[in-house]
């Protein structure tokens, strides 16, 4: 018994081998025609049309797709292999087939103004290294950046100029001229996009230029008023200067506390609005419009009688006319009571 089992136990570790070798190993009566580099394999062999019939689409094409990529998984481990943090991979040659692209080809980016002038005046760039010689701090440092070498904006005393104003903050203008630096810099590189973009130049009308309209001029004005703390509140106006155009309106928002019945009812007018057909009638609104033009009307009515009247004389009337006065002259009645 003991044999026995041994024996088939052996004999089933021989037929599980011989499983995984044939699992491995795919008959093709043409070889595939393989792109390792792009990880291809077209296979060219005519399809079987009884095993085609025999299963369904699914299990059929299933099948052609394992037995081929595991034909291109032996071709790849037949490359050079390496080891790699500790796990085996295969280098992969050039590929030989041309793919086609997703997206066309980006197009050259336009030369900035530094790089025309430099090839202009033949200009040849030089690679600089990221490390300089500080002589002060004895070491070496970045060029640029944090803890940058010649950093003067770190110094600790600073000698006044002779022609400077001794009273004038040495440390707050290096730091004024820094930060000038930056903001220049960082307005270079807006326009170089900008005009790489075949876009406005940004700030156009803010900044200085050789000529300016006068809507440039104003809206710089108003800018330059709103850039306060206070948004420009209280900021006076200058003479015969005009109030600024298309400012905006300031967004009003309800209480999130408060009168939720006021809130509601608001929202059931404006369903009601929504549902109807017809359109709202302002009863207040329409009534005001007719009193006015019955208004109107009777102002024209009387404007036209007094046309009519115009030009006829009573007794007295004219010039020097029995109880007349000055040019004209006109008719004076006497108060009741008094005769």
């Amino acid at each position: 018994m003991a044999a026995r089992s041994v024996e088939e136990v052996l004999a089933k570790a021989e037929r599980e081998e011989a499983e995984k070798l044939k699992s491995i190993t795919v008959h093709k009566d043409l070889d595939l025609d393989y792109d390792v580099g792009n990880l291809l394999a077209v296979d060219k062999n005519r399809i079987d049309v009884r095993e085609f019939r025999e299963r369904t689409k699914d299990e059929f094409l299933r099948a052609l797709a394992r037995d081929n990529t595991q034909l291109l998984v032996n071709r790849i481990w037949k490359e050079p292999t390496e080891r790699v943090a500790e796990a085996v991979v295969a280098k992969l040659p050039e590929p030989t087939t041309a793919l086609p692209r997703e997206k066309p080809p980006p197009k050259p980016r336009p030369p900035t103004k530094w790089e025309e002038f430099a090839k202009l005046k033949g200009i040849q760039k030089r690679k600089k290294t990221n490390l300089v010689w500080d002589d002060t701090a004895k070491e070496w440092r970045r060029r640029w950046g944090y803890k940058r070498a010649g950093d003067d904006t770190k110094d600790w005393l600073i000698e006044v100029p002779v022609t400077a104003d001794p009273d004038e903050d040495q440390f707050e203008k290096r730091r004024k001229a820094k930060t000038e630096r930056v903001a220049k810099n960082e307005l270079s590189r807006l326009r170089n996009i900008a005009r790489a973009q075949k876009i406005k130049v940004p700030g156009v009308g803010l900044t200085p230029t050789a000529q300016q309209s006068p809507s440039e001029l104003s809206r710089a004005v108003g800018v330059a008023k709103t850039s306060t703390a206070s948004a420009g509140k209280f900021q006076d106006r200058l003479p015969k200067e005009k109030p600024p155009r298309k400012t905006g309106k300031k967004r009003k928002f309800e209480p999130l506390i408060g009168d939720f019945s006021a809130e509601r009812r608001r929202q059931l007018e404006l369903l009601q609005v929504m549902d109807s057909k017809k359109p709202r009638l302002d009863v207040t609104r329409a009534v005001n419009k007719q009193m006015r033009e019955d208004d109107r009307e009777e102002a024209a009515a009387r404007s036209k009688k007094g046309a009519g009247k115009k030009g006829r004389k009573g007794p007295g009337a004219g010039k020097g006319g029995k109880g007349g006065k000055g040019k004209g002259g006109g008719v004076r009645r006497a108060k009741p009571g008094k005769r």
